[in-house]
Formats: C-alpha cells, sequence, structure tokens
C-alpha cells in the first residue's frame, strides 16, 4: 500500500475549531404577497387534487354486495 512520508500536522485542524468567521451570509429576501399567494394556491390545489381523487375513488374501492344479488354476466341470462 501507499504510506506517505511525512507525518501529517494535526495542529491547524486543533486551530480550526477556535477559528470564527466575520463573513455574514446577505439576509433572505422576504418573499412578496404574490409569491405567498402562489404558494398558498399550489398548496390548495394539492390538497383539494388529493381529496377529490379520494372522493371520486372511495365507490371503487368500497365492497357492496347486497344478499339477494349474485353477480351473473348478461351472456349467461340470454339462454
Amino acid at each position: 500500500m501507499f504510506r506517505r512520508r511525512e507525518p501529517v500536522p494535526f495542529a491547524f485542524i486543533a486551530e480550526a475549531e477556535k477559528f470564527r468567521s466575520n463573513v455574514v451570509p446577505p439576509p433572505r429576501e422576504r418573499s412578496s404577497a404574490g409569491e405567498i399567494a402562489g404558494r398558498w394556491l399550489l398548496g390548495l390545489t394539492i390538497v383539494a387534487g388529493l381529496v377529490g381523487s379520494l372522493v371520486l375513488g372511495m365507490p371503487a374501492l368500497s365492497v357492496d354486495q347486497s344478499a339477494g344479488h349474485s353477480q351473473q354476466s348478461e351472456a349467461a341470462d340470454s339462454r
């Protein structure tokens, strides 16, 4: 295996723990009213789509079998 010939000085790593930067990131821009309204509309559209798909899909998922009604095809009745 490849081995380093010189030892790695770890003093700079210990010094890095104490270092504090004086550079401050710029402040965040405030969202405009249009952007906030757009986010709300997007969220409401997604929620409405999920609720609508649930409402429309529930009848297809329900198991509704009447006691007197059995499933038969029309071809079986036309003999």
